[in-house]
């Protein structure tokens, strides 16, 4: 095992050299996405992050990444993608941020979310207990069920899914850079070799 781990590091670390990124990032935390995902055109550098309102960990990076993505380049486009790995709860979530995303709501209410859910333990998963909690955060309870329930938001949810087992992620946040480059974890640290990462492109390297 510990020789087939050997043998996977030495294999990514050729493939981040070829890209123009050095072992020593590897060794950082940054992974080839295997295969490549399709990204946005040239000029242009997504970033993902795939997460879940679910999640502890998700929950602690959110302000830090808030963060860094106000000090980031025009040309660093910021994506998000709900995953809940067969979980029941983090489908249910994963839905509540793709319809507060579409009612343009989901950067104001973001934090709440997930102070609702990891500080207050309130059951946003529950229909009830979601529509009193909106009602008291000025959402348009009727508004947001209609777009709950909406085929746009069912085409979105499935979408996510399918976008999440592309990329192969394995635990969240997880951040993919240009559709080629992974980072696990969600700590400053990460986002630092994010930065490396970015300007690697940027300068066609």
């Amino acid at each position: 095992m510990q020789r087939r781990n050997t043998l996977k590091l030495f294999a990514a670390g050729l493939i981040l050299a070829a890209s123009g990124l050095m072992p020593a990032q590897a060794q950082q935390g940054v992974t080839p996405i295997n295969p490549p995902q399709p990204t946005l055109p040239s000029g242009q550098i997504e970033v993902v992050e795939f997460f879940s309102y679910g999640c502890p960990h998700c929950a602690h990076f959110d302000p830090i990444l808030t963060k860094w993505r106000s000090e980031q380049q025009k040309d660093v486009v910021f994506k998000r993608v709900p995953v809940s790995f067969g979980r029941s709860e983090w489908a249910a979530y994963g839905r509540l941020y793709l319809t507060l995303n579409a009612l343009g709501v989901s950067d104001k209410l973001d934090a709440a979310v997930f102070d609702a859910i990891h500080k207050d333990h309130v059951k946003l998963e529950k229909e009830d207990v979601r529509n009193d909690w909106l009602a008291k955060k000025g959402v348009d309870v009727k508004k947001f069920n209609d777009t709950w329930r909406s085929f746009a938001v069912d085409t979105q949810a499935k979408r996510a899914e399918q976008v999440g087992a592309a990329y192969k992620v394995m635990g969240v946040p997880y951040l993919a850079i240009a559709g080629k480059f992974g980072i696990e974890g969600g700590d400053p640290n990460g986002l630092k070799t994010a930065d490396e990462v970015i300007a690697k492109i940027r300068s066609g390297k």
